[in-house]
């Protein structure tokens, strides 16, 4: 018989756990208010779903976060960590890769409370769950070209398959954020409601799951998971390699440091 496993007792710095009866409640605690993803955040979200999955107390997840946002994508200090010292940028490669796999290898359905914004990775991960319940007030989005990186943690993979190529594309390279309701009407999440019907929303279809049997619900969502699973073993290296090389782009400097100063960039082209 299988060793027991409580991830509530693993020293999450960037994480907090809650649980009630088998439903386990992940929450994102940065040590930002937008929930920025920095060095330990990222360490952390390559192993936090596989020890999800290894939880021997739970069988259904939400995810969510505290503070005003989900998660905004990256800490611009980290951006400028990575910048300065490229090796940075090479050493969190495999992790970006580890993120993305272990969302869909976990077997027990994931659902996303997304009760703020969600940016770059942040909305990668949000949308690679099974289910995502917005608060209507809530934006989605994936602006890495704003910040000089080619969007290569995910959402080159999950943004085309929920709302189909040409869409994904114009979103993907102009950055631009949608409304939740834009979402929901697009198909991106499944619901957009008012932030005081969110649990109420989240509660209901955790009680569905929870109606049918077990194993049914997980492997339904494994098999489904299939080609998703295929696609980012064919795409990730290629997506992580391609933003490692924007991210020693003149531009990409030049972006950053306008978003920190608040300014429009002035881009060059190279």
């Amino acid at each position: 018989m299988a060793a027991s496993f409580d991830i509530t007792a693993q020293p999450y710095a960037r994480f907090k756990f809650s649980r009630e009866g088998r439903v386990l409640t992940a929450i994102i605690s940065g040590a930002n208010p937008v929930n920025g993803v920095d060095g330990p955040m990222h360490d952390e979200l390559a192993q936090v779903f596989t020890d999800l999955q290894r939880d021997s107390h739970s069988d259904i997840i939400i995810l969510t976060a505290e503070g005003r946002a989900f998660c905004a994508g990256g800490d611009f200090d980290w951006f400028q960590q990575q910048i300065d010292d490229p090796s940075n940028f090479r050493a969190i490669a495999w992790d970006a890769k580890r993120i993305v796999m272990s969302i869909l290898e976990m077997e027990k359905p994931i659902l996303c409370k997304l009760n703020g914004a969600a940016a770059g990775l942040g909305a990668t991960i949000a949308l690679l769950c099974d289910i995502i319940i917005a608060d209507e007030a809530a934006k989605i989005g994936d602006p890495h070209v704003k910040v000089g990186l080619v969007a290569g943690d995910g959402g080159a993979l999950i943004w085309p398959q929920l709302i189909g190529y040409a869409k994904a594309k114009e979103l993907l390279m102009t950055g631009d954020l949608l409304t939740a309701q834009e979402a929901k009407d697009l198909g991106l999440v499944n619901y957009a409601v008012p932030q005081e019907q969110l649990d109420a929303k989240v509660g209901e279809l955790v009680a569905k799951l929870q109606g049918n049997p077990k194993w049914a619900v997980r492997w339904t969502k494994s098999v489904t998971n299939i080609p998703l699973r295929a696609l980012a073993a064919q795409l990730m290296d290629a997506s992580v390699g391609w933003e490692s090389v924007s991210n020693a782009l003149d531009d990409r400097r030049e972006a950053v440091k306008a978003s920190m100063e608040k300014r429009k960039p002035d881009l060059t082209g190279n």
